[in-house]
């Protein structure tokens, strides 16, 4: 059951708090900003992360050569170098990739 309505759109959420968040895509409210410089943003867990490019805190490590990163899904983009994962299939070719991203360009 998803009885929360985007009146903006046709999304709908299990959760309140997922609606507020997904409105702000209409609204663009960005309500967590930086003190450090002008950016701002919709998410709290993107203004966690950027907060690092400050502090210079990177709390995830490569197993395999200790890089360190700033989030999870950099770390895991990156430690498929290591164990040559390529998740991202493309349906004409064949051919894989590392990163959705690349799948989508080629």
């Amino acid at each position: 059951e998803r009885p929360f309505a985007c009146t903006h759109c046709t999304q709908t959420f299990r959760w309140r708090m997922s609606l507020t968040i997904h409105q702000r895509v209409h609204t663009g409210e960005r309500p967590y900003a930086c003190t450090h410089c002008p950016k701002t943003f919709k998410h709290r867990k993107a203004f966690t992360i950027h907060q690092r490019v400050h502090t210079g805190e990177r709390p995830f490590t490569c197993t395999y050569c200790s890089v360190t990163f700033r989030d999870k899904q950099t770390l895991i983009i990156h430690q498929r170098l290591h164990t040559g994962e390529k998740p991202f299939k493309c349906g004409e070719c064949g051919k894989t990739f590392i990163r959705r991203e690349v799948l989508k360009r080629h």
